[in-house]
């Protein structure tokens, strides 16, 4: 494969290129959250309405990803990422005229077309480089995406308070134009394409679903994924109705575990190939996963607080950095010759149990509640991800993988 040129279509795409396209994804999932309690009252609705902004948007990107990996082995990876950019400008349009909550919703949805950039930002990768090597790539692309929704709560924070919640999506409206005209300027086709039906493709599904280990190391990233979905749809309730903060201070902290996702991104860019994906996959589970059971006993002895809420976080944060990226080349390397598919349907079970997750949060915390029921659920979902890596270095043993 050609070696990268900037702003060269005919070339594969650069890192930066890669960074933001999954960096806007990203965005568009968290900035809006600092708002979501001063949209409640914007459109005349309880909490756990607007709070389905995130659980729909997720139960949608995972849809999509279903068909938008077999679609891109197909007609390629930069027809599907542009028509993916132009629907979610017009998606984005909607959400800032919408007359109400429910039209609202609806655009919302609309949005997580925006998914296809996460999912295709891997799939171009291992397009481009070898299992290891992706393992290490995806990492880095993942650091830098980080940065990205690191900064977008505060913003959004930031934003809603000086201009109300459609500053919010005004500014995903402007970086979708910029985003898109860097993808058509730079991104080169990067899949070998393949002349059969989504039918066909979708017949290998099979293939997949009948190996064990592409299920172990999706359902090990789903949970590890899941407890900070589960995050996302509750914090913002915590941070407004337990302890009352504002949405800027909210943002703020919002930013704790993205600093620790970062780094924990730059660990697996940095050691996934000297360490290995499974063990990588292990130890960023059992991070996640102390770090939230420090959290939950120190709620328990009585010293909770929005610093040991939202700081804590950080461990989860630095655990799926490790993890997430392996975790995803891991699925990606049971059949190399079906990477679109696999990031597909990878990651809409990923989405599609986070988006579970995050609606079933929304139930925890209804009026009265505290931060401990948040706090349990994002455990369980943390230690069945260490069940499912262990299963996967077992399988790995047995078949000599």
């Amino acid at each position: 494969m050609q070696a990268p040129r900037f702003l060269d279509r005919t070339t594969p795409p650069k890192i930066v290129t890669l960074i933001l396209l999954a960096g806007l994804s990203a965005l568009t999932m968290n900035i809006f959250l600092p708002s979501l309690p001063g949209m409640a009252a914007y459109f005349g609705v309880p909490y756990g309405v607007m709070q389905q902004s995130v659980a729909l948007y997720l139960a949608l990107s995972a849809a999509l990803q279903v068909v938008i990996g077999p679609i891109s082995d197909r007609y390629g990876r930069r027809n599907v990422l542009i028509g993916s950019l132009i629907l979610f400008l017009l998606a984005t349009l909607g959400t800032l005229f919408a007359p109400n909550a429910t039209v609202f919703l609806i655009f919302r949805m609309g949005q997580a077309v925006i998914a296809s950039g996460m999912a295709l930002s891997r799939a171009v990768v291992r397009d481009m480089v070898a299992d290891a090597e992706a393992a290490s790539m995806i990492g880095y692309v993942t650091m830098g995406m980080s940065l990205v929704p690191m900064i977008g709560p505060v913003i959004g924070g930031v934003l809603d308070d000086l201009y109300g919640w459609q500053a919010n999506f005004a500014l995903l409206l402007g970086l979708g134009i910029a985003v898109l005209a860097l993808v058509w300027a730079d991104l080169g086709e990067t899949a070998t394409l393949r002349n059969v039906s989504l039918r066909d493709q979708i017949r290998t599904y099979p293939t997949l679903f009948a190996s064990r280990r592409f299920w172990g190391y999706t359902l090990s990233a789903a949970f590890a994924s899941g407890c900070f979905f589960a995050y996302l749809g509750g914090a913002p309730y915590v941070g407004d109705k337990v302890f009352g903060l504002s949405s800027t201070h909210v943002g703020v902290l919002f930013a704790l575990t993205a600093i620790g996702y970062a780094a924990g991104n730059f660990f697996a860019g940095r050691f996934s190939v000297r360490i290995g994906m499974n063990r990588m996959i292990l130890i960023g589970c059992i991070v996640t996963s102390v770090g939230l059971a420090a959290l939950a006993l120190l709620t328990l002895a009585g010293l909770s607080g929005p610093t040991m809420f939202f700081g804590l976080t950080v461990f989860m944060g630095l655990g799926n950095g490790i993890c997430l990226p392996n975790a995803n080349a891991g699925m990606l390397s049971v059949r190399p010759d079906l990477a679109g598919t696999a990031s597909g349907l990878g990651g809409a079970i990923l989405i599609g149990g986070g988006a579970a997750l995050a609606a079933f949060a929304g139930v925890l915390l209804g009026p009265s509640a505290t931060e401990m029921p948040l706090i349990l659920l994002m455990l369980a979902s943390s230690l069945a991800s260490v069940v499912a890596i262990l299963f996967v270095i077992r399988r790995a043993r047995q078949i000599g993988a």
